[in-house]
């Protein structure tokens, strides 16, 4: 199975990165905002204290963005580029045609960066300020994007049916994954499982 490409530039960056060093700093960058995001909150984020915990000039940071809104945008594009490179590893590993590994990697990839990648719980792919607000069409994206992998997994076409039971797997799953981690911080196991199953069964009917 070919690996899914990245997504294209952020645009919501001011412009984009063409030498290495600028693309050193960019990424400083984002990982200041992230890191800032689990420590304060998206309220006391700034521009300036992005600047200062990347150790860059705040002019380098609005070279890249004009607020700390495109800051979180850029940093949501960013995580669902590391999340399709994430899954298309490990779907380079499983057995074509085995759509509940798939959905497994899918689920288990999602949690995992929840739990560990820093900024992640607050913006995940897209912008949810306050926390726990719905992220408007970034659950699309991300349907699109799990459409295509699974398609392509399994040997058939990513057709209008597949697209939409996809996205309302997608939406289903934020409800509920976003439940689990409202009930235990590090994500409650059980609320995960039922949602694994959840979501076996309603896609059962069309990849079996």
């Amino acid at each position: 199975m070919e690996p899914v490409s990245p997504a294209s530039p952020a645009p919501h960056l001011r412009r984009t990165p063409v030498q290495q060093r600028s693309a050193e700093r960019l990424t400083r960058i984002l990982d200041a905002c992230a890191e800032l995001l689990d420590e304060s909150g998206y309220e006391e984020l700034s521009t300036r204290g992005v600047a200062a915990r990347a150790g860059v000039p705040i002019g380098s940071v609005y070279r890249f963005f004009g607020n700390k809104r495109a800051l979180a945008d850029a940093l949501a594009h960013r995580n669902l580029d590391s999340y399709a490179e994430r899954i298309s590893g490990r779907l380079a590993e499983l057995p074509a045609g085995d759509w509940r590994g798939a959905l497994d990697a899918v689920l288990d990839e999602y949690v995992a960066m929840k739990r560990t990648m820093p900024g992640f719980a607050l913006i995940d792919f897209g912008y949810r300020i306050p926390l726990g607000a719905p992220a408007a069409g970034a659950n699309r994206e991300v349907a699109h994007l799990l459409a295509e992998l699974l398609a392509g997994h399994v040997g058939r076409g990513a057709d209008e049916e597949l697209r939409r039971a996809v996205l309302v797997s997608v939406e289903a799953a934020d409800a509920l994954l976003q439940l689990a981690f409202r009930v235990e911080t590090a994500g409650d196991e059980a609320i995960v499982a039922e949602t694994r199953e959840m979501l076996r069964a309603y896609l059962a009917r069309l990849l079996d």
